[in-house]
């Protein structure tokens, strides 16, 4: 007998037990939230033969961007790819094969053409929202949720993280009061819907409202950490907040507590861990030993160069810490990548090396080097991933360039653009002054 998951498709190969372990996995990594590795583990015990099984299991090794998942990916979608499985499963398993051989804006478009086949299957939509993201196109962030809402209604289990997802994509194009609304009603339908918490947090921060982040994130902060492997991200929105406010101290509490003082080894919570120390950097905050302990935590994946956005982060680190021997590894490994035909490679020659040449260059006092590599991407700096918030350390990181290696000029209109954009910010505020 066939079996059905939750929005009404047929789904090959599950008994009873190995489609409820799948729908609690699904329903965890749509709240990014607790342990879907192992619990879509107890549905692949239960029922190997499930194609949707090993599917999601390749999605949960692809979209973290961790170099050790991407053999795990592979041999899932393989895996997936030789089982006997409806259309909409082989769609899956190819989709999760382009992606997991670098081919991610091919998947982002066989996910696509899955969400127009098949509107209610949130596991296709939750993956290409994450392809979209990691491959910096905003406008499909937002589209390609905006295609299936139809189809969707708080009658289907999922519903909230649809408004979630919506919500980002609705963030990421400036679109701030229908995001907000959106994010809130998917913390409202479900409160441990950590994308939802996020959107809501990026709303704030694009509205350079500081005050009104903190109020967001702050009360409900045992509520969306709980459990979250978004809960990292999402404690470094508050402090990102704190920072705007130039209270330093909380943002070094912050880090310590929840960030980066716990010691995750995991990528994109290094991400956030590099990029908060960065900035702090840049403001002359001295973070003693904790460039070291992060640079310790990067080492092992200096040479990945799978993913250029962290390539750069990795260099921060490196750069903090100055550990050369690093340094030198993440460019190397940046030249290999970029001999290679896949979509890192082109993350990697458009935006990623020069962004990295250029942190290393600020951190021996290059000045004008980082200047001059900073320049031509920071408009074009969304080709190799990430939000609108993160991506605004390319512009500090130019700003304080500027300001240190004396192009008075650069540095004079930099500091009146970012005014205009920042009206109430102490950072801003001070650097139109220093420009005199």
């Amino acid at each position: 007998m066939t079996m059905n998951d939750s929005a009404g498709y047929p789904v090959s190969g599950a008994d009873p037990d190995s489609l409820a372990a799948f729908e609690q996995a699904a329903h965890e990594l749509r709240c990014l939230v607790d342990d879907p590795v192992a619990t879509i583990d107890g549905a692949l015990a239960a029922s190997p033969g499930m194609p949707m099984a090993h599917v999601l299991k390749a999605w949960l090794h692809l979209l973290g961007t961790e170099p050790g998942g991407l053999s795990v990916a592979r041999d899932c979608a393989a895996a997936a790819q030789a089982l006997p499985g409806s259309d909409r499963e082989r769609r899956h398993a190819e989709a999760a094969a382009l992606v997991a051989a670098g081919r991610w804006r091919d998947g982002g478009r066989a996910l696509e053409d899955l969400s127009a086949a098949y509107p209610r299957d949130a596991l296709a939509l939750q993956a290409g929202h994450q392809v979209d993201f990691f491959t910096g196109d905003s406008r499909m962030l937002r589209d390609r949720v905006a295609r299936v809402l139809p189809a969707w209604s708080r009658s289907v289990p999922g519903y909230h993280a649809v408004l979630g997802m919506h919500a980002f994509g609705l963030e990421e194009n400036g679109d701030y009061a229908q995001a907000e609304q959106q994010g809130r009603l998917s913390v409202e339908l479900e409160p441990r819907d950590s994308w939802g918490w996020h959107a809501v947090a990026h709303v704030m921060e694009m509205r350079r409202a500081p005050h009104d982040g903190i109020a967001w994130l702050a009360p409900s902060a045992a509520t969306w950490s709980r459990g979250s492997f978004l809960g990292v991200h999402n404690w470094w929105h508050l402090a990102l907040y704190h920072l705007e406010l130039d209270q330093t101290d909380e943002v070094l509490r912050l880090y310590d507590q929840s960030i980066g003082g716990p010691g995750s080894t995991v990528v994109l919570d290094m991400v956030d861990q590099s990029a908060l120390l960065w900035r702090l950097h840049l403001r002359g905050v001295n973070v003693g030993a904790r460039w070291s302990a992060l640079a310790d935590r990067w080492a092992p994946m200096a040479a990945a160069g799978n993913y250029a956005f962290n390539d750069l982060h990795a260099m921060m680190a490196f750069v903090g810490a100055g550990r050369e021997s690093e340094q030198r590894q993440v460019l190397d490994a940046q030249r290999t990548a970029m001999a290679h035909d896949d979509d890192n490679a082109d993350f990697t020659r458009e935006v990623g090396h020069g962004a990295a040449l250029a942190v290393q260059a600020f951190g021996v006092g290059n000045f004008g080097e980082a200047v001059r590599l900073l320049r031509p991407i920071r408009s074009t700096a969304h080709r190799f991933g990430g939000s609108h918030a993160q991506r605004d350390v390319i512009d500090l990181t130019l700003i304080e360039a500027a300001r240190r290696g004396g192009d008075r000029a650069l540095f004079a209109a930099l500091a009146r653009e970012r005014a205009a954009q920042r009206p109430h910010s102490a950072l801003a505020r001070r650097y139109v002054d220093a420009a005199g």
